[in-house]
């Protein structure tokens, strides 16, 4: 039996319960154990939870949330191919400007990440192409369906400001604040 394969058994045995990471250590036999569990949740729909997914998750800690797994679509990104997009948009969420590290709008505990996102999504048609790919941050791509993205003039300007140090942030947030008190 391979180390997915007790993994899931795992998992399966103690679904809503939390795991930590000495516990798959020891089923898994083998200590590269967190891509087996990405495995489980990429290549077969597995609900594994982390503390990336819920607030009541610490960092080692995850929770199969349900025995029934969700569709699978296969990405087949290249590393190459998520390098160029990474640095063609700037390492910057291309919806809200946020970039790596940043601080997740929604849970100030969690730190934002960046994604490769499909504009139109594999399921309806759409391929693996640079004109296709863009990124966008964990807290745009959790909720995208609900955020209206910024016009392009407003995201060229949010990718400068990102950029500047952190007092020309502040004074460019104090003047924003100003002109929208009255």
């Amino acid at each position: 039996m391979s180390a997915r394969d007790r993994i899931r058994e795992y998992f399966e045995k103690n679904i809503g319960k939390v795991i930590n990471t000495r516990e798959i250590r020891e089923v898994a036999g083998i200590n590269d154990y967190a891509r087996r569990i990405r495995e489980l949740r990429d290549e077969e729909g597995m609900q594994i939870k982390t503390h990336i997914d819920r607030s009541d998750l610490k960092p080692g800690e995850y929770l199969l949330e349900s025995l029934v797994r969700l569709p699978v679509i296969a990405r087949n990104v290249s590393p190459q191919l998520r390098m160029d997009i990474l640095e063609r948009n700037g390492f910057t969420c291309q919806l809200c400007g946020a970039g790596a590290g940043d601080r997740d709008p929604w849970n100030p505990n969690r730190k934002i990440r960046l994604h490769i996102d499909h504009i139109i999504p594999l399921s309806q048609g759409g391929l693996n192409t640079k004109e296709n790919l863009r990124v966008v941050c964990s807290a745009c791509n959790q909720a995208k369906s609900n955020i209206q993205p910024p016009s392009e003039s407003a995201r060229n300007i949010l990718i400068r400001i990102r950029r500047m140090p952190r007092s020309v942030k502040k004074e460019i947030y104090e003047a924003l604040k100003r002109s929208f008190s009255d």
